[in-house]
């Protein structure tokens, strides 16, 4: 409660969505209807990539990544790829961003992999 978690994954998304409509819908679904251009839908998704590149923001202000690679189901909403690059540059402290935002290589189960190629034989 009160951690980052509870917005930026998919069950604050669906959350977020059902406050400002009504309607109880998945991510993957919202996410649909935002590329239908449901206005609902996509303002809900604009919101939410608005969080995340304040979220970011910090970890590259912290850290100064080279890449960051989103994880999860909401990974493979395309657009976030777009949008969120866009709406972080304002929050980072540099004149200049440099750090890429990626999609993960293996799918939303990229995390799982690499931690089992991490288990020790």
């Amino acid at each position: 409660m009160g951690c980052i978690e509870t917005l930026l994954s998919g069950r604050g998304l669906s959350q977020s969505y059902f406050d400002a409509t009504g309607e109880k819908l998945s991510a993957a679904e919202i996410a649909e209807r935002a590329k239908g251009k449901f206005a609902p839908a996509k303002v809900c998704l604009e919101i939410y990539a608005d969080q995340l590149a304040h979220c970011l923001a910090t970890v590259i202000n912290m850290l100064d990544p080279e890449v960051i690679v989103l994880g999860g189901g909401l990974s493979n909403i395309a657009s976030l790829y777009r949008r969120v690059p866009a709406l972080l540059r304002p929050h980072v402290f540099n004149d200049q961003m440099h750090t890429r935002i990626v999609a993960p290589t293996f799918g939303d189960a990229s995390g799982a992999i690499g931690a089992a190629c991490l288990w020790e034989h």
